[in-house]
């Protein structure tokens, strides 16, 4: 069934209440850094492509850029993750102050900031990637700095959202802290990877892509009868109210508790899938903290991550790319 068209003038109203809306976002920050050049010829060497160097490129990314995406969208993120002690995490610090994120980031000198090195073509096609991270979960001392910081800053928050990259900020007693800090009132939000399922109870939305749910489940999603038994399955294996299952080309499908449905896919054209995840889940998160139904707020992040996948790398929308795309007579 396809979820309920929403009124534009209702739209631009959520839209509107997006200013200064608050969201609390924890999880695995990282630096995304894109070495770009012009590929003519192979290798002598080994059956690889040489990469002419062009240009060097850095972004935020991870947990990073999902509160960069509520900033653009003019809400007020405030950012709670882990770090090393390097120049990436005083490159991420800066980055996000610029960016207008409140950023408290916890230095630990015993890990790496987690950076993804990319190489790519001038025609965005990759090459290769480089991943330069410390893995494990965080303990001790950092997790207890980590989880006063979410108390800290959940009272003031009209959503919290995890984003769990499994790079080690997100662990069980960090996940069920969020859901204790966040209370009945305010929704928590989850952008999961399935080895940590079970950290997330209590959460109000689970965001799983359609390989996660089919993991997690133990079936195939290939439709729409499909998604919608896997996100039941889903909902009840983690525990959380509600389920927004993104499904690629195939858009989304969203189990709520008043309401069930897909979503078509929005991409025009697609250039970059990269962080298209951080996208919706900003999107959503913040759509619910300005006023909007779980449904609405869905169709408000299909459309921004429709957009987002026109463009290279982690990207962010804005207000008036979303009220340009909900104004066509082709959204319905």
């Amino acid at each position: 069934m396809l979820l309920p068209v929403v009124n534009p003038e209702r739209i631009r109203r959520v839209c509107s209440a997006l200013s200064g809306a608050p969201v609390l976002v924890i999880g695995d920050a990282m630096v995304d850094t894109f070495i770009v050049g012009r590929v003519t010829r192979i290798s002598p060497e080994a059956p690889v492509p040489v990469v002419a160097f062009d240009h060097e490129m850095r972004r935020i990314g991870g947990a990073a850029n999902v509160a960069h995406n509520i900033a653009a969208l003019g809400g007020e993120p405030t950012l709670v993750a882990v770090t090393g002690t390097d120049e990436a995490a005083a490159f991420l610090s800066q980055a996000c102050r610029e960016a207008g994120i409140t950023a408290s980031l916890i230095g630990d000198a015993s890990r790496r900031t987690t950076t993804k090195v990319r190489i790519v073509t001038d025609r965005n096609q990759q090459v290769a990637r480089i991943d330069y991270e410390s893995d494990a979960e965080i303990t001790g001392e950092i997790e207890q700095r980590l989880i006063g910081e979410i108390r800290k800053h959940a009272s003031r928050a009209k959503a919290i959202i995890i984003s769990d990259y499994l790079k080690g900020s997100i662990t069980q007693a960090v996940a069920q802290a969020a859901v204790a800090a966040a209370g009945s009132d305010v929704p928590v939000l989850v952008d999961p990877k399935i080895p940590h399922i079970e950290y997330y109870t209590g959460a109000a939305v689970i965001t799983p892509n359609h390989h996660e749910a089919e993991i997690a489940t133990h079936s195939r999603v290939r439709n729409h009868e499909e998604a919608r038994q896997a996100a039941r399955v889903f909902r009840d294996r983690a525990g959380c109210r509600c389920v927004l299952m993104t499904r690629g080309d195939q858009g989304m499908w969203l189990l709520s508790e008043d309401c069930e449905g897909y979503l078509p896919s929005a991409a025009r054209e697609v250039a970059d899938v990269t962080g298209a995840g951080d996208t919706v889940i900003a999107t959503l998160a913040l759509s619910l903290a300005a006023g909007a139904t779980l449904a609405e707020a869905a169709r408000i992040a299909n459309e921004a991550a429709g957009i987002v996948v026109g463009k290279f790398g982690p990207a962010t929308v804005s207000v008036p790319e979303l009220l340009r795309v909900f104004d066509s007579p082709a959204v319905s």
